[in-house]
């Protein structure tokens, strides 16, 4: 019997080193990264499938944003979190991720 072990996996390419200001945690922590996908074949990455759009990613709070609209920013979104804009289920208290009321 053979078995191959092989998936798509997302890999985070950081495009640009310099780091700005995060408006989620204030500070100078977020960079331009962007997450591809690759095909891979016993967890080594071989092809490229899919590649990512490039967002600014907070290196501390895990902020994430599109480039143009800044990171974190209250009442975007109903459904995620006003610190560091991860998705929160509309039950929770308090975020999951960086513990923040909500």
């Amino acid at each position: 019997m053979f078995f191959l072990i092989g998936g798509v996996q997302p890999k985070t390419v950081t495009l640009d080193e310099t780091p700005k200001i995060c408006c989620a945690c204030g500070l100078a922590q977020a960079r331009l990264k962007r997450i591809d996908h690759y095909l891979s074949l016993f967890f080594i990455p071989l092809f490229p499938v899919k590649k990512g759009v490039p967002v600014l990613i907070c290196d501390r709070c895990g902020a994430s944003s599109q480039l143009g609209e800044p990171l974190g920013t209250p009442g975007r979104d109903p459904g995620r979190c006003a610190r560091c804009g991860r998705p929160v289920s509309s039950d929770f208290r308090y975020c999951p991720e960086c513990g923040d009321r909500l």
